[in-house]
């Protein structure tokens, strides 16, 4: 199934990890592909992440994420538990 192929899609599903260092204080942050923002725990800078989500572009995102996921990506914003 080409869905379980997506590239995007597996960077979204299967979170890496980059450490960035804080651009106010310099502090080290955890940042996974599937963030949107991180915010540091040393002086409260949201860091947000520049991941280009397929979600916005690809015409299979919805069928490939999941309604859930595909609502965070497209509107920016994490969807209320």
């Amino acid at each position: 199934m080409m869905l379980d192929r997506c590239p995007g899609g597996s960077l979204l599903r299967t979170p890496t990890l980059e450490i960035r260092k804080c651009p106010q204080c310099g502090e080290e942050l955890e940042v996974f592909s599937n963030d949107l923002s991180v915010k540091c725990s040393n002086c409260g800078f949201v860091v947000y992440n520049d991941v280009q989500s397929c979600a916005r572009w690809c015409s299979r995102a919805r069928e490939c994420l999941g309604e859930e996921m595909y609502k965070k990506y497209t509107t920016g914003k994490e969807q209320p538990p």
